[in-house]
């Protein structure tokens, strides 16, 4: 059987850090991660799902990340009952956190934090201005680049190309 998950998303709070009896260090947080598809209106959704992280690893997550972080987690999907105070069952799926690795860089969080305290949607829209801005300026690099002359076109001369000048 296969249990793996991989997510990229960003943290909606900054993870809490806490220690078993024993002494170990355990850390529990929530990723926002958006969704491949629109809705009807052209609206990202986005899935939130919890994670945990123990040990070492948890304490070195709680130390360079916080609410906005863009982190990618890989673990596996884990799912545990507790009954709560009023004696019901309650069921948690969470994802166990195997190994995880920061996606941007200090200047790019400490920027971020500086902006709005590491506010989830302002990030995506400030990202998504910033793709539409470089992707105008690839369009209009590519339109400039179709005036070119191709030197093989028209030129009536042949190509003698053998088998041994092809690398396949």
């Amino acid at each position: 059987m296969i249990n793996r998950v991989v997510l990229v998303g960003r943290l909606t709070r900054d993870p809490e850090l806490r220690s078993t009896g024993s002494g170990t260090s355990v850390a529990s947080f929530t990723m926002a991660v958006n969704r491949q598809f629109t809705n009807a209106q052209g609206e990202r959704q986005a899935d939130f799902v919890n994670c945990v992280i123990w040990r070492k690893a948890a304490e070195n997550f709680v130390n360079f990340t916080d609410k906005g972080s863009l982190v990618a987690v890989e673990g596996r999907l884990q799912t545990r009952s507790y009954d709560n105070a009023e004696g019901q069952r309650v069921f948690v799926t969470e994802v166990v956190i195997d190994n995880f690795s920061l996606l941007e860089s200090k200047s790019q969080a400490d920027a971020r934090r500086r902006e709005g305290g590491g506010g989830f949607n302002q990030n995506q829209s400030q990202q998504t201005s910033n793709y539409s801005s470089q992707s105008n300026t690839q369009n209009q690099t590519h339109n400039d680049n179709q005036s070119f002359t191709d030197p093989f076109a028209d030129s009536g001369n042949t190509i003698d190309i053998s088998d041994d000048d092809l690398p396949f």
